[in-house]
């Protein structure tokens, strides 16, 4: 018994252009996008099956539950799409920078470690961006790409990312490993204050 959700043709090319043949439904999470400044969400539309079509020089990836239609060779994939979302830029640190502007700062420092290949990295780098504007001289926010500033990643003992550390007079005060949210963020920050 076979259950066919959705099929997507795909072509060989830089511009993806797919052609549903399911009528799609809008997210649901673009209701929530008048609370953010968000540009678009994507919409997420299952794992699919990868079948080699002899036909052109396109796939046809066909979504399904159960998947029996005599080919051999078929495999899963799971497609992620950018997501495009409008935050405040967060100064970059390097190891260069660190010693001026976190330990010898004058107000207490929230620093990012993160990675550009880290997906939870970029879940936070929106709200990183929202308390660097709801602290605003109070509290200043930073990011430390771990691949470009390895020593300072390895003196402060970074084994995953994201890690969110304050400072304050120079001293670490406070570890957050993961993409945690906002509020928890929040809590840490008012105890530095």
């Amino acid at each position: 018994m076979a259950a066919i959700l959705e099929s997507v043709t795909v072509p060989r090319s830089s511009n993806f252009q797919t052609t549903l043949s399911a009528p799609t439904t809008p997210s649901p999470v673009s209701a929530l996008s008048c609370s953010r400044n968000v540009s678009s969400l994507p919409v997420f539309r299952g794992l699919k099956i990868q079948f080699p079509s002899p036909k052109n020089s396109s796939l046809t990836l066909v979504s399904s539950r159960y998947a029996r239609n005599g080919t051999r060779g078929g495999s899963i994939v799971c497609e992620a799409q950018e997501t495009i979302v409008e935050d405040v830029a967060v100064p970059s640190l390097t190891d260069a920078t660190w010693q001026s502007l976190v330990l010898e700062g004058d107000l207490p420092v929230l620093v990012e470690f993160w990675a550009p290949w880290c997906g939870p990295c970029r879940m936070i780098h929106p709200v990183i961006g929202e308390l660097s504007k709801e602290y605003e001289g109070k509290l200043r926010c930073f990011k430390l790409n771990t691949d470009e500033s390895p020593s300072t990643a390895t003196r402060y003992g970074i084994r995953s990312i994201p890690t969110i550390m304050i400072f304050k007079n120079g001293e670490k005060k406070d570890t957050i490993i993961g993409a945690v949210p906002k509020t928890t963020l929040m809590s840490c920050i008012e105890k530095f204050l």
